[in-house]
């Protein structure tokens, strides 16, 4: 009898610690399976790639992690992302490029169009916010119908003369070091990726503004009869996630030194996919940092790692729908479980 219940405890056990851990159990046998495949993408070069590849869309998952976690969902952050990346691009230029944007326009201190790029981003997040919580528009309604507007707007500035809707380029050394340089052997975009994470962590676990967002999330009725100013919180986050889609676009246009205004397109839902691949719940009031961060290196593994080895990138595309289906089944069935 006791040992029929040790068994049992053993495969509670195991049983608990699959689910737990069933991410990194599937990012360790993707990369597993790949290398068997090619042993050269176990090299630093091949590591270094998916990092930097992956930095900007962490940057942009862990945004759209403060928005799911409330409950919400953000439709425009592709749209924010390639706005960013516009505006910052025209005003960080080099003088003597043929089709400069702003051809009068002197040379900017680095930090002030990164800065003014990010502020807009923040304040198309802001505006999300004052619709979703001041006007009580549904997230989906209400991020979509940013999108649209967002994406008029960066159409409309890059289509101004004389750049007439040309890719932007030749961008100041400076401003592509932030996508392409190094800092004692490390990518710079790499380390911006890190302490940003690092950031976003303290956010979630040590900070009022954490606590809060996961009671949002977890019951926002209840979350308001405890006392919190849902609606100013949401602002706040709703803000925060414009601000580091913001800092992705900035980082996008850096890595790839030039930008459209298609750029960010569907970025959101990379993102969405991420964080929900990497435990963040649909429903709301569940995510850790590292789970998103996973999420993120799993699709890095894929994008790269598949085109690595020659597989067709259609079928990258039915790998990562797989996922994504896998994940949100498990994440049905554990809130169906609770309730």
């Amino acid at each position: 009898m006791e040992k029929a219940d040790t068994k049992k405890i053993d495969k509670k056990r195991i049983k608990e610690f699959l689910s737990q851990h069933a991410i990194y159990i599937v990012l360790i046998v993707l990369v597993l399976i790949i290398a068997i495949k090619d042993s050269r993408f176990l090299s630093l070069v091949c590591l270094r790639d998916i990092l930097i590849q992956s930095s900007t869309k962490l940057i942009i998952a862990l945004g759209i992690a403060f928005v799911l976690i409330t409950g919400g969902v953000d439709l425009a952050a592709g749209r924010i992302v390639g706005f960013s990346a516009v505006l910052s691009a025209s005003m960080l230029q080099t003088p003597d490029y043929v089709r400069r944007f702003f051809p009068n326009l002197p040379q900017l201190n680095l930090i002030i169009p990164i800065l003014l790029a990010i502020f807009a981003a923040l304040l198309a997040g802001l505006m999300n916010g004052v619709i979703i919580s001041k006007l009580s528009v549904p997230p989906f309604i209400a991020t979509l119908g940013t999108s649209v507007i967002v994406y008029g707007l960066n159409s409309i500035y890059f289509d101004l003369h004389p750049n007439d809707s040309q890719p932007i380029g030749g961008l100041r050394k400076d401003f592509t070091n932030l996508g392409s340089g190094h800092i004692f052997s490390m990518p710079i975009i790499i380390i911006i990726a890190i302490l940003v994470t690092i950031a976003v962590w303290i956010v979630f676990n040590k900070t009022r503004l954490g606590k809060n967002m996961y009671a949002i999330g977890g019951n926002k009725e209840a979350a308001r009869v405890s006392g919190i100013n849902v609606g100013l919180t949401l602002l706040i986050l709703y803000a925060i996630a414009g601000a580091l889609y913001g800092l992705g676009g900035v980082l996008e246009a850096a890595r790839t030194g030039g930008a459209t205004n298609n750029y960010g397109n569907m970025y959101e839902l990379d993102a969405i996919a991420a964080c929900v691949v990497g435990g963040v719940s649909t429903s709301g009031g569940i995510g850790k940092v590292q789970g998103i961060l996973a999420g993120v290196l799993i699709f890095g593994v894929i994008n790269y790692g598949l085109t690595f080895i020659g597989v067709n990138p259609y079928w990258q595309l039915i790998v990562k729908g797989l996922i994504i289906v896998t994940a949100v089944a498990f994440d049905i069935r554990k809130y169906l479980a609770k309730k």
